[in-house]
């Protein structure tokens, strides 16, 4: 029975100790080396089927360019996918307007921008999206997270101290369920291109801050008797 008294005598003691929380971050500019480009064409017909048929034709043909020039350098994956109707003055069908998406998405841009501009001709650009790839995040977070961990050693030292404590005893650690946060930090990065543009297209990436934080509470520790 000693060692469960003993471990009840050390609980006792902690819970006398003061508690306080605390939190801490590291936060880290991190350059945007991935691109995702959205092809996208609009298709009108009289029938649903002929819209949905012509529709289905041009993104297979746009894919099997897309996967055949990009082979490893380009992803090149199915977007948005949409058939309705349009009506006249009187409320009845009168055509039918179809939109599909081809996704670009690589670390080179350089492929990235040759890719588009071919295929630009039968999918045109409709937008530019630039992003931190998932590699370099967890990278830059590995090492956010042990500048976060040290940053709250240091505050939860300088706080024992500033309260007349010689140390602290970790209590609880939870990393925040945001710690992938980021924002845009560069400028607007979004681009819109008219149908038909087949001059090279412009890559010029921006950064995002990486944010880690770390919460925890500790006990506020005193070796005097």
């Amino acid at each position: 029975m000693q060692p469960a008294l003993a471990h009840d005598a050390h609980e006792h003691q902690k819970n006398k100790w003061p508690q306080a929380a605390l939190q801490a971050q590291a936060v880290a500019e991190v350059a945007q080396d991935t691109v995702t480009i959205t092809l996208a064409t609009e298709i009108s017909d009289a029938s649903q089927a002929a819209v949905a048929q012509q529709l289905s034709k041009a993104l297979d043909d746009v894919m099997a360019q897309a996967k055949a020039e990009g082979k490893d350098k380009v992803k090149a994956s199915s977007g948005n996918y949409r058939i309705w109707p349009m009506s006249d003055k009187d409320g009845k069908i009168s055509n039918w307007r179809g939109r599909a998406e081809i996704i670009l998405k690589s670390t080179d841009f350089a492929a990235a921008s040759d890719l588009a501009s071919h295929l630009s001709d039968r999918m045109p650009i409709d937008n530019l999206d630039f992003s931190v790839s998932p590699q370099a995040r967890s990278e830059k977070e590995a090492a956010l997270l042990q500048q976060a961990a040290q940053a709250f050693k240091d505050r939860a030292q300088a706080l024992a101290t500033a309260f007349g404590y010689d140390r602290y005893d970790i209590r609880q650690i939870d990393l925040s369920g945001e710690g992938a946060r980021y924002e845009v930090a560069s400028a607007p990065q979004r681009m819109s291109f008219a149908a038909g543009a087949a001059a090279k297209v412009p890559l010029e990436a921006g950064t995002e801050k990486v944010i880690v934080s770390v919460n925890g509470s500790i006990f506020l520790r005193s070796d005097k008797k």
